[in-house]
């Protein structure tokens, strides 16, 4: 997976290519993919690639200022999209949409809740409206609690309180 994510990149711009880390740097964890069926894994983690490079620290990449590290995130975002929308299924690419859109306005916020709202939407990635009432909570009230909820019934508790501590060793 994290070579079919470096070399797409690296083939695809000069940018991404000298952007990659070091082999020996590159941090290989699949921090929600494992919540997710395993068609998504690739698509899931080059869109949360995508999310490090925009706020946190990117595994396999290390733009050399934020402008790069701003477009190399919108690359990764978009490419990510593409692996999920090629398997025609419209309700994961809203849903990934929605996760975007919100974690972006919780970075704009200084607010907390992106790994609950990560967890849930890659444990339930495709469900389509399933989460609509527990993303409101946290866009309208600042309300994690019922995405970490829904993860945990769908993927369990020990998967989930996995990807939620490598999550808060990367953001």
């Amino acid at each position: 997976m994290w070579d079919e994510i470096a070399d797409g990149a690296a083939d695809e711009s000069a940018l991404w290519r000298t952007s990659l880390r070091p082999v020996e740097e590159r941090r290989l964890v699949s921090v929600f993919s494992p919540l997710a069926e395993p068609r998504f894994a690739v698509g899931l983690e080059t869109i949360y690639e995508g999310y490090l490079a925009h706020y946190g620290t990117p595994r396999l990449f290390a733009p050399s200022d934020p402008d790069l590290a701003l477009l190399l995130g919108d690359y990764l975002y978009a490419h990510g999209l593409v692996r999920i929308a090629s398997f025609g299924e419209t309700d994961a690419v809203s849903d990934l949409s929605e996760l975007i859109s919100l974690c972006s306005q919780l970075r704009a916020e200084d607010a907390d809740g992106d790994g609950a709202l990560w967890a849930a939407s890659a444990a339930l990635l495709g469900t389509g409206p399933r989460l609509d009432d527990a993303r409101g909570a946290l866009r309208l009230r600042g309300d994690p609690a019922p995405l970490e909820a829904a993860a945990r019934a769908a993927a369990g508790d020990a998967a989930v309180d996995e990807a939620l501590a490598a999550h808060l060793l990367l953001r």
